[in-house]
């Protein structure tokens, strides 16, 4: 038990252990094919598989990326997000 938790409650175990917090969690992606509509469920599923980002996974983990290189990736990203957001802002007058 640690410190911060009281004695007669249990760990937590809903969430990663910190050395596995990286961890991938994989959950299954389910499309019916509806009216032997085989065409409709392949669009679902691509469409699906858009939204939960596994298509810019796939293509980020193609190739090797070094530590150093992710590190300038994740600042040139996070840069373009505040310029949007500012740019966002000025255009609906919150910032001058």
């Amino acid at each position: 038990m640690n410190d911060t938790q009281p004695a007669d409650q249990k760990p937590r175990t809903d969430r990663p252990h910190r050395a596995s917090a990286r961890a991938v969690e994989f959950r299954a992606l389910e499309v019916t094919v509806q009216d032997g509509n085989f065409n409709r469920a392949m669009s679902m599923l691509k469409r699906k598989m858009a939204n939960e980002g596994i298509y810019k996974e796939l293509r980020k983990r193609r190739f090797y990326e070094k530590p150093s290189e992710e590190k300038k990736r994740r600042h040139r990203e996070a840069e373009r997000r505040r310029k949007k957001a500012l740019r966002i802002a000025r255009e609906r007058g919150y910032v001058r």
